[in-house]
């Protein structure tokens, strides 16, 4: 089973497993298709967003482990 991390890239988490797309959506990283999210990490990420990455990691891994 793939597991998601804070350091992985937008672009990392998008190959990994597209059903993770809502879940980055649903805390307003609307620019996914974007080249330069493509490289951030999801700790940048986050923080622009003002989100907190643990949480969003956790989601993601529970999701991925629902599979």
């Amino acid at each position: 089973m793939a597991t998601i991390t804070k350091d992985m890239t937008i672009g990392e988490i998008l190959r990994t497993d597209e059903g993770l797309v809502p879940i980055l959506l649903e805390t307003g990283m609307h620019c996914l298709g974007c080249p330069a999210s493509q490289a951030e990490s999801l700790t940048e990420a986050c923080m622009v967003h003002g989100t907190d990455v643990d949480a969003i990691v956790a989601k993601m891994n529970a999701f991925l482990a629902s599979k």
